[in-house]
């Protein structure tokens, strides 16, 4: 399993993970606990890449903002000096 993407929404008190991820085919199948267990353990690693990202000397950097009264801000923390450049360049800078 890879994992593409990881997007967390905070709604009432309660936490949703969205977590988008490539897998074989010969996996187990979609309502089995083997398959939620793989899924827990692949956004687990991605919540803990995110947070060493965040605590690395690069950071994380806002690469867009909208709102006036009520703000969203969008941070890309990424764990590779290449995927930063990368993101620089697509954000102008």
């Amino acid at each position: 399993m890879t994992l593409q993407r990881l997007v967390l929404d905070y709604r009432s008190g309660e936490l949703v993970m969205r977590v988008l991820y490539r897998s074989s085919l010969d996996g187990p199948n979609p309502s089995t606990e083997a398959r939620a267990r793989e899924v827990s353990a692949l956004a687990r690693t991605g919540l803990l890449d995110a947070l060493e990202a965040l605590d690395s000397e690069a950071g994380a950097e806002c690469v867009g903002t909208s709102g006036f009264s009520q703000r969203e801000d969008v941070l890309l923390a990424t764990t590779s000096p290449a995927a930063l450049q990368t993101a620089r360049q697509v954000k102008g800078g």
